[in-house]
């Protein structure tokens, strides 16, 4: 019976993640600590890649359209993934199941879901702000930060996040970017963010296997659903308002953060 339950929530998470291109890590984890009792340092590393797995398909299509703009992703790269590997580097001297990280992984947990929730709205109201285009000649410009230490310094703060958490790669990482980028177009945006967070997510997540914080088999399962769910998701896309989807998400990811905060 369990077997089925986390397939399902493996496929309702894919379902998310295909209708609004964020949710993954926001949503699996949360679901695993409060509805299957998994302990938080096997969910966050449980998580991580299945997120790396998850998003490596849509990288690849992506990258095979030309939407991603590789020199952002070095950019935010370069800050996150010595982030995590430093992190990681932390946990293991400490030890990831110790009550100290597992306290410091919820709290932490809870304010980025609540970070997330803030950035799922603001692309929920004002999403629609970013140029559709850039005009021919002008994609270098578009692709070059307002300043080039901040995609560092905020690549540096999503890495530790993401490998403390599993959250910050998707609607968080969006935000920054727009921020960041504001002449680059938001399909690209979003390219950028799904392909920066595959190596983040995987380097982070082998790491915690590493560390004996990854359930294999809980990962084979969650995975069977998500991937179909994701197929669905994206088909579904056109049909129901993300506006709508999107609110209703930062709400959930809210009561989410604000419960784990007060465990």
């Amino acid at each position: 019976m369990h077997d089925l339950a986390f397939i399902f929530a493996g496929f309702f998470v894919g379902l998310v993640v295909g209708l609004t291109g964020v949710g993954g890590g926001s949503l699996m984890t949360p679901i695993l600590i409060f509805f299957f009792d998994i302990k938080p340092y096997l969910a966050v590393g449980t998580d991580l890649l299945f997120a790396a797995f998850t998003k490596m398909g849509g990288s690849v299509k992506l990258a095979r359209a030309r939407v991603v703009d590789w020199r952002v992703v070095l950019h935010l790269s370069a800050g996150s993934i010595p982030a995590a590997l430093i992190t990681l580097f932390v946990l293991h001297q400490v030890g990831a199941a110790s009550i100290q990280v597992q306290s410091l992984m919820t709290s932490t947990l809870g304010a980025a879901l609540l970070l997330t929730a803030a950035a799922t709205l603001y692309k929920a109201l004002r999403g629609k702000a970013a140029p559709a285009s850039v005009l021919r000649g002008q994609e270098r410009l578009a692709a070059t930060p307002r300043h080039w230490s901040l995609p560092l310094l905020f690549g540096a703060v999503i890495g530790t996040l993401v490998t403390l958490t599993s959250v910050g790669a998707g609607a968080v990482g969006v935000t920054v970017l727009m921020l960041l980028y504001p002449m680059l177009p938001l399909p690209r945006i979003i390219a950028a963010d799904i392909a920066y967070a595959v190596p983040l997510t995987l380097v982070a997540g082998l790491g915690h296997a590493s560390l004996g914080s990854v359930d294999w088999p809980l990962l084979g399962k969650l995975l069977a659903g998500s991937l179909p769910g994701i197929w669905v998701g994206s088909h579904l896309m056109s049909r129901i308002p993300e506006r709508v989807i999107r609110s209703l998400l930062s709400v959930l990811l809210a009561y989410a953060g604000a419960k784990l905060i007060a465990l």
